[in-house]
C-alpha cells in the first residue's frame, strides 16, 4: 500500500468537505464538473465508500469518491479522483486508492475495483493500471459509455476498467 506523508492524513469525507471536493474536482480540469450539491450529497451519501486526504489544519488537498455496486456487492466504481494541483506529485492519488480499497477490503470484502476512463487521460491510466500491478490484479478495458450517449454535446466515450480481483499488499 502507498502510505500518505506524515503531514497528510487520509480520513472520510464530512459534508462541510463537499465545498472543497468540488473546488478540487474544479481545478482539475480533467475532471466532468458536478454540481457543488452532488459533491454535498457525496459526502453524506458516500462518505463510507470515498475518502479524502487532509492537510494538518484538517482541509482537504485530495479525494476519491466511489460507491459499491448494487448488483454487484463485492465490486467498487470509483467516480472521481483528483489531487490539488499544489499536492500533486506526492503519490497522493495511488495513496487514496490504496487506503480506501484496504479499508472497502476489510469492511466490506470488495475484490475488484471499476472506473472510466477518456482516452488520452494518460494520468488517470497510470494510476489505475499501477494500482493494478501493486495488488497483483488483471486489467480489462472496453468501452462503456460511448461518445454519442452523451445527450449534452461532444464528449469522448468513458472506458471502463475492470481490476481484479485484489490480493493483499503488505507495503
Amino acid at each position: 500500500m502507498t502510505a500518505a506523508p506524515a503531514d497528510l492524513l487520509i480520513d472520510r469525507p464530512s459534508v462541510a468537505d463537499g465545498a472543497a471536493l468540488w473546488r478540487i474536482a474544479r481545478d482539475s480540469k480533467a475532471l466532468d464538473l458536478n454540481s457543488s450539491y452532488s459533491y454535498l450529497l457525496w459526502c453524506r451519501d458516500f462518505a463510507g465508500t470515498s475518502a479524502v486526504v487532509r492537510r494538518e489544519d484538517g482541509e482537504p488537498v485530495g479525494f476519491v469518491t466511489g460507491y459499491v455496486r448494487p448488483e454487484r456487492p463485492r465490486t467498487l466504481l470509483v467516480w472521481q479522483v483528483a489531487v490539488d494541483a499544489a499536492y500533486r506529485g506526492r503519490g497522493l492519488a495511488a495513496a487514496l486508492l490504496d487506503g480506501l480499497t484496504a479499508r472497502l477490503a476489510a469492511e466490506l470484502g470488495i475484490t475488484d475495483v471499476e472506473t472510466t476512463i477518456t482516452p488520452g487521460n494518460t494520468a488517470s491510466e497510470a494510476l489505475f493500471t499501477s494500482f493494478a500491478a501493486r495488488h497483483g490484479a488483471r486489467v480489462e478495458r472496453e468501452v462503456l459509455f460511448d461518445a454519442g450517449l452523451f445527450p449534452d454535446g461532444p464528449h469522448d466515450p468513458e472506458v471502463l476498467y475492470r481490476i481484479g480481483p485484489l490480493t493483499p499488499t503488505s507495503h
